[in-house]
């Protein structure tokens, strides 16, 4: 009986000791900088960065260290993963927590296809399963991984004003399911009321919904009315990169993102 005992202290022991082990590097990485040369290519690559306030510089850094020491990136279809990639995808995904406790705890793995890619999915209607083939610019799964066009992400980090980001936009599933479900409704800040969040994004929903149907122009890309998950996902991408516009089209919208991310865009020069 005490050998037994004893193999279940030891083992707990051990697994104590990684947890701390793990705690103790996550610690280490979030306090780290990082090296000029690396910090040129995140600058050089994603241009909006170079306004983000001086206070939150170095969180960035240390998140960047902790997203690139977690995640995995995977060449597909001959692309050879460069650290341009690694940096770009990184320091973007990282904008979106950097005055957050929020973390992709469930991802492991960015897949990463030269171009727009086909992407196979079922639609269920009722006892119907139909598999249709799309041509996509990115994914994000639950638990992972997130799927990446690296022609679009390059292209959507560089234009940082045309409301338009692949990563932002598949990053924000990403946030949005840690609540358990992607629907729209992330993990919201302490200070945020779900029933307001529920009838901001509901009502801007549907407003933008009924201009894409009508042809009226909007703030918001045509895709954000095919759900409204997509529509958060859409409304992250035009906080982050056309935050004066949206101010004035749905005001309410960008307060509500703004106490999300505990940012403001808007303010940035």
């Amino acid at each position: 009986m005490w050998i037994v005992l004893l193999i279940l202290f030891l083992g707990a022991g051990t697994l104590v000791a990684r947890h701390w082990s793990a705690q103790r590097l996550r610690k280490t990485l979030l306090a780290s900088e990082l090296p000029a040369d690396q910090r040129a290519i995140v600058l050089d690559s994603v241009p909006l960065l170079r306004k983000l306030p001086d206070a939150l510089r170095q969180t960035l850094d240390g998140k960047i260290a902790l997203f690139l020491h977690q995640i995995e990136f995977i060449g597909c279809d001959g692309v050879e993963v460069t650290e341009e990639m690694r940096l770009s995808i990184a320091a973007q995904a990282c904008l979106l927590v950097v005055n957050t406790g929020n973390w992709y705890v469930n991802l492991r793995t960015v897949l990463i296809y030269p171009g727009a890619f086909k992407s196979r999915r079922a639609e269920h209607n009722g006892y119907v399963v139909t598999e249709r083939e799309t041509v996509r610019t990115g994914e994000s799964w639950a638990r992972g991984p997130v799927v990446l066009s690296w022609a679009d992400a390059r292209q959507g980090a560089l234009d940082d004003m045309d409301g338009h980001n692949v990563v932002f936009h598949e990053f924000a599933h990403q946030l949005d399911d840690l609540s358990g479900h992607t629907d729209g409704v992330p993990v919201l800040d302490k200070q945020q009321s779900f029933a307001e969040w529920e009838r901001v994004f509901v009502t801007a929903f549907k407003a933008h919904s009924g201009k894409v149907e009508s042809g009226h122009p909007s703030v918001f890309d045509a895709y954000g009315a095919t759900g409204p998950e997509e529509f958060f996902a859409v409304a992250v991408e035009t906080f982050f990169e056309r935050p004066a516009d949206l101010q004035r089209e749905a005001g309410d919208v960008y307060r509500q993102l703004e106490r999300l991310f505990r940012l403001d865009p808007s303010s940035w020069t």
